[in-house]
């Protein structure tokens, strides 16, 4: 008998990433296939999301079960005067990468912005339920591909996040850190309001959430908030540097693009659907800092 008997292996679930040289993409490479997905990272050389007939043509000869759509133009101040790269990129891009995996019936994981609402006056949290009003191009052109999801996909999660960093690529907290070794003070805004989220605990979470069945839109950040004032300070803090940061307004320090006063995400839809939400910004932050000091000694 036990020479017949033959071996078997649960097949790995198999995974489309989309911007996998943007540092998300490159920390759900690390996640996912840590955690035995069999993952597909796509770059801008291997697919290019604005033609319609390769997004088509490469999902289906991969034939993943899931697909993670990273992959954005994310300047948002150049996005003021490029409208038409934007909304090439991140509205009818999405609705190709939608629409193809649809096709094939994989689960799709859209990755949104905080920017997709206007910074209300009234300093709440905007949850999952509150209505969209995008102030600029980036945000608009962002919330344009959440429609094309929510139109053409049956399984999808749109997440929603903000201030994202982490190890790979360039981010707020490698930023404040160069700086840091080049001068004595950094002006940083410390009048728009919002939440940091660390790439790792983000991409564990989006891990969690699309190898369930629990669809429609998220929010994911790191819980809390702050200012970005208050997240350079704490950088500098866990860094053990001696760096003046010097609170500035917006209006003092004036960009292409106007940003949100306040953007932050309320995780109603975490809650309610079972899952916990992610820890403190600074607590994460810490932990980062840690790995950074370690890694550099």
């Amino acid at each position: 008998m036990s020479e017949i008997m033959t071996q078997t292996h649960e097949r790995k679930s198999s995974v489309i990433l989309t911007g996998a040289e943007g540092q998300l993409g490159r920390e759900l490479m690390d996640v996912f296939r840590g955690l035995g997905y069999e993952v597909h990272g796509l770059g801008q050389r291997e697919l290019d999301i604005t033609d319609t007939e390769q997004c088509f043509q490469v999902l289906r000869r991969l034939k993943p079960d899931m697909v993670i759509h990273a992959a954005a133009y994310t300047n948002v101040d150049r996005a003021e005067s490029e409208p038409d790269v934007a909304y090439q990129v991140n509205t009818y891009g999405t609705r190709n990468i939608a629409a193809a995996a649809e096709s094939i019936h994989a689960k799709l994981v859209y990755i949104s912005t905080d920017y997709v609402f206007n910074g209300g006056a009234d300093q709440e949290p905007f949850d999952e339920f509150h209505p969209t009003k995008p102030m600029n191009i980036y945000g608009q052109s962002k919330l344009e591909g959440e429609k094309f999801v929510r139109e053409l996909h049956s399984q999808f999660f749109i997440v929603r996040t903000s201030w994202v960093y982490g190890r790979h690529g360039s981010n707020f907290v490698r930023t404040i850190l160069e700086l840091a070794s080049k001068q004595e003070s950094i002006s940083v805004v410390n009048d728009q309001i919002g939440c940091p989220t660390y790439t790792r605990d983000l991409a564990q979470k989006l891990e969690e959430l699309a190898s369930s069945s629990k669809y429609g839109t998220y929010h994911i950040s790191g819980a809390g908030s702050c200012s970005w004032y208050d997240f350079a300070c704490a950088i500098i803090e866990f860094a053990g540097l001696k760096t003046a940061i010097i609170p500035v307004s917006t209006k003092e320090f004036p960009r292409p693009a106007p940003r949100p006063a306040y953007s932050v995400l309320m995780q109603r839809a975490l809650r309610l659907n079972g899952f916990s939400p992610l820890r403190d910004w600074k607590e994460a932050l810490e932990d980062f800092m840690n790995i950074e000091k370690t890694q550099l000694n």
